[in-house]
């Protein structure tokens, strides 16, 4: 094990160095929360795979293939899914924007008043995203070193923590693209085909395995259309896949770049299933479907080979852990921070004070994510209660005020309230992972929001001609001074 000790060692102290490196571009808060709003098609499309792509994808979709056979990739590929649509239909829109959070597209459409209430159901789903991606580090950590959980939570986390709060968005970018490298070589390169070969190939697998394994909808009907509500829409609207769109150059790179990381994931979400298909032909009786991932590499990688796929599972974890953990921070200091204390906008001479400001509250944030990680024990479950509330409480008002101009103010703050609402007191009611929460939920908020619209004054003109020049990418917050990005 000492060739794959020093290949995780050398990666992590590799991601050290881009946190340092990206201390050096974050100059302003546009630098320091979306990357100066720089990045070309190769990296946007990257470090967008990167973030989408965490551990549940790597881990938990070879998991899924081990339970279901090939049907298990279907949740992968919902998130795959909702990425190009994100891409293909919105992202040009919400690039131009040029705001840093979600909710200050809402006030910005809909006129204000419903920044902090949405600020506070985003950054419950964040923090919780956040959570979960750290506590996947245990189970990384625990085949690597057989260390003890909560140190393996301290261990993952500090480093995130650590190259997060230094460079922000620059140092995130930075090591998402080599996150995305690794893991391109570490599981669709090296352990998709070993693990291919090691079950026989497809037709002993198929020998091996009952028919199920390889119907396309062997999951089931109704997971597949709770996957497509949950992560699909999910894509549409999480502040930390917002963040990412808001990095891109301009509008055809959101567009274009995002269209290539979603057709990554659908590649991603076959090989997962595929490989946990070929686990469960060589280890039929594992105790949890989710040892599979650690079980084949474990057992069947050869030295050296078998560190560079743990380092693409700690980079799936990372990516994922570090794009939550600044989306949670931005909308804790954007969103709620600053509307509480009533701070007015800075001018540009107090644009480094900002970075120290928003350094502080990914600290700050990062330490919470770490507390609460080793508090939590079921992933699952912390999982499915930030996206019922993402999607129960805020699909509605985010695409209305996309897609439809009588959206108000009122009607907004309404669909947040009774969505939310209803999905806290439905999952106490079927329980966390039943499916109704977000049923319902989702349909109250829809209704809600068309009621009260309707009910309520139209927005204001002025408000709606100057969403227009926005969504037009007119009058947006001038950029900083252009600084070359490799591409």
């Amino acid at each position: 094990m000492a060739v794959d000790y020093t290949v995780i060692v050398v990666y992590l102290a590799g991601m050290l160095a881009m946190g340092w490196w990206g201390m050096r571009r974050a100059k302003s808060k546009s630098d320091f929360l979306v990357a100066g709003r720089r990045l070309g098609p190769v990296m946007y499309s990257g470090t967008m795979a990167a973030i989408v792509l965490g551990g549940a994808s790597t881990i938990g979709g070879v998991g899924l293939g081990y339970q279901y056979g090939l049907s298990g990739a279907w949740m992968v590929f919902t998130i795959g899914l909702g990425l190009l649509a994100l891409s293909v239909f919105f992202s040009g829109r919400i690039a131009r924007l040029k705001v840093y959070t979600v909710s200050e597209m809402l006030d910005l459409r809909y006129g204000g008043r419903a920044g902090v209430i949405s600020g506070v159901v985003m950054w419950a789903y964040t923090l919780m995203l956040a959570v979960t991606s750290t506590i996947a580090y245990a189970t990384i950590f625990d085949v690597l070193f057989d260390m003890n959980r909560t140190l393996a939570i301290i261990l993952g986390g500090s480093i995130v923590v650590a190259y997060s709060t230094l460079g922000g968005m620059w140092s995130i970018t930075l090591t998402d693209m080599v996150q995305f490298v690794v893991k391109t070589i570490g599981v669709l390169l090296l352990l998709l085909p070993i693990a291919v070969v090691k079950a026989g190939g497809f037709s002993a697998m198929k020998a091996k395995l009952p028919t199920e394994y390889f119907d396309p909808l062997g999951i089931g009907g109704e997971t597949i259309f709770t996957y497509v509500l949950i992560y699909t829409f999910g894509m549409l609207i999480g502040q930390d896949i917002w963040q990412r769109v808001f990095t891109a150059r301009n509008d055809r790179t959101a567009k274009w770049g995002g269209t290539v990381a979603g057709t990554y994931c659908l590649v991603y979400a076959l090989a997962g299933a595929v490989i946990g298909t070929a686990a469960k032909v060589m280890y039929p009786k594992l105790p949890s479907a989710d040892t599979a991932f650690a079980t084949i590499v474990k057992d069947e990688l050869p030295v050296g080979v078998r560190g560079l796929v743990l380092a693409a599972a700690l980079a799936a974890v990372m990516s994922t852990s570090s794009g939550a953990l600044i989306a949670c921070a931005t909308v804790a200091n954007n969103d709620i921070w600053s509307r509480l204390r009533g701070a007015v906008k800075r001018d540009a001479g107090e644009e480094h004070d900002e970075v120290k400001g928003n350094r502080v509250f990914i600290l700050v944030m990062g330490i919470a994510v770490i507390c609460t990680a080793i508090a939590i024990d079921n992933v699952v479950e912390a999982l499915t209660v930030a996206y019922n509330l993402l999607v129960g409480g805020l699909l509605v008002p985010i695409l209305g005020g996309l897609l439809w101009k009588r959206g108000t103010v009122h009607g907004a703050l309404a669909a947040v309230g009774v969505g939310g609402v209803a999905v806290i007191g439905l999952m106490a009611t079927y329980g966390i992972l039943a499916n109704e929460p977000v049923y319902y939920g989702l349909l109250l908020s829809l209704a809600a929001y068309v009621i009260v619209s309707l009910a309520t004054p139209a927005t204001d003109a002025a408000v709606l001609a100057t969403w227009r020049e926005r969504l037009a990418g007119r009058d947006a917050e001038p950029l900083s001074e252009p600084v070359p990005v490799p591409q």
